[in-house]
């Protein structure tokens, strides 16, 4: 599921501008799909990281208590904070640890993690902000677009 479609609550609204043009994109609106549906994700290259075997477990527990939840809002809080664990995680998996692996220097490592540490705190009060406004099924849309990456 792309950023565009998250952030609309797995829908795709027509009518939005492109970036680069300024034009209105064809896209169609749509209502939301199980990220299962669509495109062969098998099929797709793919990049992962990996993360604590504790935030696999906490994560797979609130996934399975959103989803049986009778109001997934009661559980946008938690949702959030397991959302910016995530990222927090890959972003290390995917920066920092390589970063470290090639040896930068004392200043460079430095200064990647201030400018990380800034990033991550602007883009958890995102978040924050997106997942603390969903509505039921677009939280569980993003439960399952959360399984999906942990195949």
């Amino acid at each position: 599921m792309n950023l565009q479609r998250w952030l609309h609550g797995g829908r795709i609204l027509s009518g939005m501008t492109t970036p680069s043009t300024g034009k209105a994109s064809t896209a169609k609106k749509r209502s939301a799909k199980p990220p299962s549906e669509g495109v062969e994700d098998s099929s797709l290259p793919s990049l992962r990281f990996h993360y604590p075997k504790s935030l696999h477990k906490r994560t797979l527990a609130l996934l399975d208590t959103v989803e049986a939840s009778s109001d997934p809002t009661d559980h946008r809080d938690e949702l959030a904070e397991i959302v910016e664990e995530l990222m927090i995680s890959g972003m290390n998996d995917y920066f920092m640890k390589p970063l470290k692996e090639a040896k930068a220097g004392f200043i460079i490592q430095q200064s990647a993690n201030l400018g990380m540490a800034g990033a991550q705190k602007v883009l958890g009060s995102v978040l924050e902000s997106i997942i603390g406004r969903m509505d039921g099924p677009q939280l569980l849309s993003i439960c399952g677009s959360i399984r999906q990456f942990m195949r």
